[in-house]
């Protein structure tokens, strides 16, 4: 399945009491590089999310995942005073009351702004409870995710076979030209000899000018690179039709492609092959850049 690196899934759901919001965004990275935010009390399950997207077929893309988990149930959490800190707390704001004639604002809600007075008994951390939570909530955004970048791949796929199918109708083209310009190469040649000796009364030597176009035909002949390009056509084809992640070999796959065009230009001095050679780069250039968004 051809897939794009830029995706974005949301999910949001209360699993076991826990309010658990999570999302999920990649844009273009040359590997893997997954960037985790989670709710500091739950940062032990962080080191499973990177793992789990790969196991699940994220190769490629620079991928935030941001992990907000809120608790909705406390029926389980305890909380308590510390007796022996509040009596030495209170006695404090007293002697500074009376001492310097301080304004008599003690109230509950002056002395509970001091955190240190509380004492929060949580339930033992089950990590693998928790991480069973999270999971659900991820699976959900990842399937959202992960549609997003097959939906944006297939876009992908489909504009870049149009641009392979276009550069297949100008090498048929090419190939077409180059049998004639050995031909008309021929003819020229022999015009040229014919003039130059036309005055000397000299009959040229077609032996010689057979073995003229023969050197010639040899240095424009492009048949070996519009064979290898057509071969890379077919395997552009077979790896956009495969299921495993593509960017990477069609890459590597453009590069012989420019390889071999690059060579038909130089070898042809036609100007009719001339301006197809550069309509091919043109459109091997916009392939390049698609291929940067597929994973």
């Amino acid at each position: 399945m051809i897939c794009s690196m830029t995706g974005f899934g949301r999910c949001r759901k209360t699993v076991e009491g826990l309010d658990i919001t999570v999302e999920i965004k990649s844009v273009n990275s040359r590997f893997l590089d997954c960037n985790t935010k989670i709710s500091r009390a739950y940062g032990y399950v962080e080191e499973r999310v990177k793992p789990y997207l790969s196991s699940k077929g994220v190769s490629r893309g620079k991928v935030d995942v941001l992990i907000l988990v809120e608790v909705t149930d406390s029926a389980n959490t305890e909380i308590s005073l510390d007796e022996g800190y509040l009596k030495g707390y209170l006695d404090a704001l007293y002697r500074l009351r009376d001492t310097y004639g301080l304004k008599d604002d003690i109230s509950v809600m002056s002395v509970a702004r001091n955190q240190e007075l509380f004492r929060v008994k949580k339930p033992e951390e089950d990590i693998e409870r928790d991480w069973a939570c999270v999971k659900e909530v991820l699976d959900r955004a990842l399937d959202a995710f992960l549609s997003v970048r097959a939906r944006e791949g297939e876009r992908l796929a489909v504009d870049m076979r149009q641009k392979i199918e276009n550069i297949r109708k100008n090498v048929d083209k090419i190939e077409a030209l180059s049998a004639t310009d050995v031909a008309s190469y021929r003819q020229r040649l022999a015009e040229r000899i014919r003039e130059a000796l036309g005055d000397n009364q000299i009959t040229p030597d077609e032996t010689r000018l057979l073995t003229e176009c023969a050197i010639h035909a040899d240095k424009v002949a492009v048949d070996e690179e519009l064979v290898r390009l057509r071969t890379h056509f077919a395997a552009f084809d077979g790896i956009l039709s495969g299921r495993e992640p593509v960017g990477r070999k069609l890459d590597f796959l453009l590069q012989e492609m420019n390889r071999e065009i690059n060579t038909t230009g130089s070898k042809c001095s036609d100007a009719g092959i001339a301006h197809l050679v550069v309509d091919v780069k043109c459109e091997l250039e916009k392939i390049r850049e698609q291929i940067q968004n597929l994973e």
